[in-house]
């Protein structure tokens, strides 16, 4: 492929579940999630450059301080960094300061996610470019899963309790990573195409922080896994 690949990743301040999500200290390490992040991009080969999109002074000092060619910090306006601000706006905003070629759009709260996962994503893209246009990753739902009235992966006509390696598969976007061409952010005004490929991540490669417990948890899984 002869166009580059492009982190755009989001950063800005004011989380609300988790106070200073993006910078408190994880696991041990001083600059958290971003940090490590950060660390795991910039190891990434196939990546070019590393876009970090924030209004937050402490991941301005950590990216600052990694002194990497590779990342570029650009200062979010203050319209898109506050908590209403919808995905959609931030999609259009990455458009316009994004570089020609692929984004591959991904967050800080994956923290299990690291260089080799990329390069296997990276790689995954390139080879199925005729058959996709975009990617994005996903996690396997085997369970029985019901709106307010009945059961969606499964019909109680035929089978009021099937077992759940039957059920029809579900697959739930974790937000772990989308790869897409920069043409497809101004075509479709969005961060994937009329036909992504469903890259699927295990549940503890996929885990994403979203709340105070899934911190903790995230953060001994971090120690164990990196313990020696």
């Amino acid at each position: 492929m002869a166009q580059s690949i492009n982190v755009f990743l989001p950063m800005r301040a004011g989380s609300q579940r988790i106070p200073h999500k993006n910078t408190k200290t994880f696991s041990g390490i001083d600059g958290g999630l971003c940090k490590i992040k950060l660390n795991q991009l910039i190891k990434c080969q196939l990546i070019e450059n590393v876009y970090v999109s924030t209004n937050d002074p402490d991941v301005v000092k950590i990216a600052d301080a990694f002194n990497s060619l590779k990342i570029k910090v650009i200062i979010r306006p203050d319209e898109l960094a506050s908590s209403i601000a919808s995905t959609d706006e931030l999609i259009k905003y990455a458009y316009e300061i994004m570089p020609d070629g692929h984004i591959l759009w991904t967050h800080v709260t994956s923290p299990f996610m690291n260089s080799d996962i990329y390069s296997e994503i990276i790689n995954t893209y390139q080879k199925n470019l005729y058959n996709f246009d975009s990617l994005m990753t996903v996690s396997k739902i085997k369970k029985f899963i019901w709106n307010n009235r009945e059961p969606l992966n499964y019909d109680r006509n035929i089978e009021k309790w099937p077992r759940t390696q039957t059920l029809k598969t579900l697959w739930e976007v974790n937000s772990g990573a989308f790869l897409a061409s920069k043409d497809i952010y101004k075509k479709r005004k969005d961060r994937i195409g009329n036909i992504p490929y469903l890259y699927e991540l295990n549940n503890e490669i996929a885990f994403d922080i979203d709340w105070l417990s899934d911190f903790k948890i995230a953060e001994g899984i971090y120690s164990s896994m990196h313990s020696n």
